[in-house]
This record gives C-alpha cells, sequence and structure tokens, in this order.
C-alpha cells in the first residue's frame, strides 16, 4: 500500500509539473507573439519624422541588381532587421528612389558609393539604365558624388555618371575589357569513355561546344569577337564622353597600364587620377567632410545629415497614394532561366510567367503589358507557353512591348518575338537564335569497368535513350529532324513577327549573338532605351497619354509574408535600425530554417485540426 502511494504521489508530482511546464511554454509563445503584434501595430501607426532640409541620399548598393528578388521576402525580412542585409538591389527600386529624390526639396546631393557592388559581363544594361537615372537627377541641379575604396569595371561604369569621381588613395581603378573564356572537357570525356551527342541547327549555336571539342570553334570565334567588340567599343565610347576623353585615349591608357603603373611609381590610385579617370582621391573621413558643405551637419560635429537607400525607399512605399483607379501599365518580370516546371523567382518558369500574363490581360484596369526580359533562354516547351500568352493579349487588344534587360537571347528571345514592339538597351545580349539538343551515353566508361549490356526490346525504339547503350543512328537521325523543325519554328516565327522573309531572319540567326546596338541595326530590335522607355511606349500603344500608372505583377504573397514585409518596410523597423537595434547576425543564416515553419502557419485554417510532421532539428 505504502508502494501504491508513493507511485501515486509521484505520478500526481510529473502531473503537475508537466502543467506548469506546459503552462510556462504557453505563456512564452504568447508573450511572443503578442509582442510581435504590438511592435507591427506600433509600426503600421507610428510614422516616421519628415526629412529634413539638406538631406544627402547615400546609395550603396550590395551585391547584384537584380529584375527581381530571388530570394523568400520573410528572409528579406529577417536579414535586414538583423544587421545583414541580402546581396540583391532590385533596378525598379533604385530608378524610383532616384526619381523620386530629384524632386524632393528636402535631398540636397546623393552620395554613391559601389565598393560592395558585383557587376559581371552581362549587368551592363543594368548598369547604364542607372547611370542615366543619376545623369536625370543631376539636371535638378543637384550633385552625385561617387566615392568608392576601388572601382572595377563595372563599378566605373556606373560610378562615372557622377558630377565628381572619388576614390580612396589606397584604392585602385582596374579596366580589364570584356572576356568569353569556358573550359573544354572533350579530352575527359573521352578519357571516361562518354559519348556525347550533339544536334544543333545553326553554325554559331556554340552553347554546347564545350563538350564535343577542345576549344573554341572559328565560327564561335568570329561571332564572340563581334559581340564582345562592339560591348567594349560602346564602353570605351561611354567612358570617354563622361570624362571628356577620345576613346582612342581610354584604349591606350588601358593597354598601356604597366607603363603608366611604373610612371606613378606602383601607386594605382595615383595613376588613375593621373590618367583623369577620377577627379580626386579622398579618405571616408574627408568625403565625409565635403558632404557636409551639401548638407546640414550632424549633432555630433562630424557626420552629415544623410538618408540611406532602404529607409527613403520606404518612405515612397508608405506615402504612395494607396487607392489609385487610373489605368495601368502592368509590368511582367521574366528573369532568369527558362525551365519546365514549377519555378519560383530566379528562374522562369512557362505556367508561372505565363499566368502572370493572363492575369495582366483579364485585368479590366490593365490596358498595355511590358515583359521585362533578362535570361540567356532555356527549355523551347515552356518558352512556348509565354510567348502564345504574348500573342493572346495582343488579340485582346492590349499592347505588349517586351523590355529587353542585360541578357534576352535564344529562349528570352523567344519569348519577346511577338510583341508590338521590342526595346533593348545598347549593351544587351541578345540573338543567338538557334536550337541545339544533347544526349551522352556511356557504354564505353561501362566497359573499361567491364560492364556491358544486353537484352531485347518490343520495338527498334524500346530502350533507345538507355544511356549504357549506343546511340541508334536512325534515331539520331530523328532527333536531328525534330531540332531541324525546332528551328524552322524559330527563324520562321521571328520573320513574321518582324515582317521579314524566312531568309532574313536566317541570315543573321544561325544561333549568332548581338548586342542590343547591332540588333536594331538588323531589324531583330525595334528601339533602344531602358523600361521607362519601354513603359513609355505601351502605354503611347494604348492611348493612354500621361494619366497612367504602373504595376508590377508578380505572384501574390501569403498573409504572413505581407504582415512581415509591411514590418519590414516600417517606420517603427527604419528608426529601430538606425539606432541600432537589430536582430542578432546568427538570425539572417537561421532565416530559411525559420520560413518553412512560418509557411505552414499561414495555411492554419481556424476551426480544423492541422496535422504536420515536421522537423525543426537543424536541416
Amino acid at each position: 500500500m505504502a508502494d501504491v502511494k508513493q507511485r501515486n504521489g509521484f505520478l500526481g508530482f510529473i502531473r503537475v509539473l508537466w502543467r506548469g511546464i506546459n503552462i510556462t511554454r504557453q505563456a512564452i509563445l504568447n508573450l511572443i507573439f503578442f509582442g510581435l503584434l504590438l511592435i507591427i501595430i506600433l509600426a503600421a501607426a507610428r510614422r516616421p519624422l519628415p526629412l529634413q532640409d539638406k538631406t544627402v541620399l547615400v546609395l550603396q548598393p550590395k551585391g547584384q541588381i537584380v529584375e527581381q528578388y530571388s530570394i523568400d521576402p520573410a528572409q528579406r525580412v529577417i536579414a535586414r532587421l538583423s544587421g545583414e542585409p541580402i546581396q540583391q538591389v532590385q533596378l525598379r527600386d533604385l530608378l524610383m528612389v532616384l526619381k523620386h529624390a530629384a524632386t524632393d526639396p528636402h535631398i540636397s546631393a546623393v552620395l554613391l558609393d559601389t565598393s560592395d557592388l558585383q557587376t559581371g559581363t552581362w549587368t551592363y544594361a543594368s548598369l547604364r539604365q542607372v547611370g542615366h537615372a543619376l545623369d536625370e537627377f543631376e539636371t535638378s541641379g543637384k550633385p552625385v558624388i561617387a566615392w568608392a575604396s576601388g572601382y572595377d569595371q563595372g563599378q566605373y561604369y556606373l560610378a562615372m555618371h557622377a558630377n565628381r569621381v572619388l576614390l580612396d588613395p589606397a584604392g585602385s581603378v582596374l579596366f580589364t575589357g570584356f572576356d568569353s573564356y569556358q573550359p573544354y572537357f572533350k579530352d575527359l570525356l573521352d578519357k571516361l569513355g562518354v559519348n556525347v551527342h550533339l544536334f544543333r541547327v545553326g553554325e554559331f549555336k556554340s552553347a554546347a561546344e564545350p563538350f564535343i571539342l577542345n576549344g573554341p570553334s572559328p565560327a564561335a570565334q568570329e561571332a564572340n569577337a563581334y559581340w564582345l567588340g562592339g560591348l567594349w567599343n560602346q564602353w570605351l565610347d561611354s567612358v570617354a564622353k563622361a570624362r571628356k576623353l577620345t576613346p582612342a585615349q581610354v584604349k591606350q591608357d588601358i593597354d598601356d597600364m604597366p607603363q603608366g603603373v611604373a610612371a606613378a611609381g606602383g601607386d594605382l590610385a595615383k595613376m588613375a587620377l593621373d590618367e583623369h579617370f577620377v577627379d580626386g582621391l579622398a579618405t571616408r573621413a574627408q568625403v565625409v567632410a565635403e558632404l557636409r558643405k551639401l548638407s546640414a551637419p550632424e549633432k555630433d560635429g562630424y557626420g552629415f545629415r544623410g538618408v540611406g537607400f532602404g529607409e527613403y525607399l520606404a518612405r515612397i512605399r508608405r506615402d504612395a497614394p494607396k487607392l489609385d483607379n487610373r489605368p495601368e501599365v502592368a509590368v511582367v518580370v521574366a528573369e532568369g532561366d527558362i525551365i519546365s516546371g514549377p519555378q519560383k523567382p530566379g528562374s522562369i518558369g512557362g505556367a508561372e510567367t505565363a499566368r502572370l500574363i493572363r492575369a495582366a490581360r483579364e485585368n479590366k484596369h490593365v490596358k498595355a503589358i511590358v515583359l521585362r526580359v533578362n535570361s540567356p533562354g532555356g527549355a523551347v516547351y515552356p518558352a512556348e507557353l509565354i510567348r502564345r500568352e504574348v500573342q493572346l493579349a495582343r488579340a485582346a487588344g492590349k499592347p505588349v512591348v517586351a523590355s529587353m534587360g542585360n541578357v534576352a537571347a535564344s529562349g528570352g528571345y523567344w519569348i519577346s518575338m511577338d510583341a508590338n514592339q521590342i526595346v533593348a538597351e545598347p549593351d544587351t545580349i541578345t540573338g543567338s537564335i538557334g536550337i541545339f539538343g544533347l544526349y551522352y551515353n556511356i557504354p564505353d566508361t561501362l566497359a573499361k569497368i567491364g560492364i556491358h549490356t544486353g537484352g531485347l526490346g518490343t520495338t527498334p525504339w524500346a530502350g533507345a535513350f538507355d544511356i549504357t547503350r549506343p546511340l541508334d543512328p536512325k534515331l539520331g537521325a530523328t532527333i536531328q529532324q525534330i531540332i531541324d523543325h525546332g528551328y524552322m519554328q524559330f527563324v520562321g516565327g521571328v520573320a513574321k513577327a518582324r515582317g521579314k522573309t524566312f531568309e532574313q531572319i536566317n541570315a543573321i540567326a544561325q544561333g549568332r549573338v548581338w548586342t542590343g546596338r547591332q540588333a536594331v541595326a538588323r531589324g531583330l530590335v525595334d528601339k533602344l532605351g531602358g523600361i521607362d522607355t519601354a513603359i513609355a511606349l505601351a502605354a503611347q500603344d494604348a492611348k493612354l497619354g500621361k494619366n497612367y500608372r504602373v504595376h508590377y505583377i508578380s505572384e501574390p504573397m501569403s498573409p504572413l509574408q505581407r504582415a512581415l514585409m509591411g514590418f519590414g518596410d516600417s517606420a517603427l523597423a527604419s528608426i529601430a535600425i538606425h539606432h541600432g537595434f537589430t536582430l542578432p547576425s546568427w538570425m539572417a543564416s537561421f532565416a530559411p530554417r525559420v520560413t518553412g515553419p512560418l509557411q505552414m502557419l499561414q495555411n492554419a485554417r481556424p476551426g480544423k485540426v492541422n496535422a504536420y510532421a515536421y522537423c525543426f532539428c537543424g536541416q
């Protein structure tokens, strides 16, 4: 009996302890939930103090300039609040901020720091558009001061638009030109016994050459030399114009870099100053002192009155009118490789992008559509799905203008070709009208280790795509016929859309790549310009005059994502970050592991039991 009482007493203690733990757990969760709820309510209710006069807009783009984020909204908010901003900046946001700042009486100047901007060969069209926006800002009579710890070729392409280009005395300006180098794998694949079968149409369609050759073909070298040369000449002309030099001078200085370094005694900053690529050398402290003359000094007597890009963008969005019944020009972004199956931002899914165009077509407020393309191409079928929706939009009486970004080649051109008009930057990489298919098999690889394949099939094609078997020549011929048909369809579609004959397009197709300027000269593009030019043309085609609004159409966010983004853009978040109140830095890396559970929560429905099998155990 004593044992029973002792056991019951122990079990009672466990039950009481468990109830206490459960109550404590619920209390902590409630505190967290209501704390976040209170923060969101306060953020929505509280507005930031208005900007004061003589405020400098500080632009420090970090990472890549993109058409749309490829990172989940919740991760972006957590990264921002943890002081570890994502390495992406939307082009549209940069353009909007500069346009708004030009007419903002409180903004007195722009400081452009490109030290953390990431650029590459295929980013110059975006850089050119931001450069034009800087030029427009300067027409308001306000200066742009560029400063960096060092400039690479792409960073300088943007910084050269400033009224003054300054460089850290310990920095450098490095111009290397454009190149197209890649590894070739034929010898390696031969040693491994891998047989690669390339099916293509187009003498210059060289994308798959690394698998069948040990170096670029003469045709590839010819085509690459032409478009790379076009890009380089445009770069030289732009820099020469901005720095009041001649293209020949700029080219000579770059070609003679070793002599320039020697003349400057190995001081790269001095060499940049001597060659007039920068206007002066200045430390960060000296730049701050100069900006104090263009703004009101801070209370500490050392800094200057400034507003960051993120905070200023949030202010613009908060002050934008919420209700607007004007007709719309819808912008649909197609960025990344074109891939079959469902895709998130960063890649183009045919069904998803087609659905966005269809939504614009069916929206009575949308009167015109701009398809913003930044893609090197990909699979044919999803590209065809997008092209068909462009056709349907035009048939519905809604003009479509294709706006080419950094690259709109091959499949990127496929989805653009049926637009009413095509607009590209001089630096856009486009064309590459060609088709190829790639197939490999490994019977020789297996034979090297003593494995062979044998058996039978009910038809000549049964097992024909088994990579352990040799490729049947009849199947190879069939595949080539399919590729030939795809090329005929591509060239024929372009010819019909551009009002030319098959022979005219075939002469400039063959997989050959062109810059935007070269494409205009060959009738593949209608006009040079950026996204603003395309939007204006779409509005003009729809006879909207100047009374219209621009609306970017994207996949709708969940309620939870909207709440998080609202808080991330809120005044309270900006104030907290400004005063140093941030989440721990580890939260940024932890964010991907958190967003999964949060996504489940937003799917919960009241009055229903939701069962989940989910692990929070360090995925």
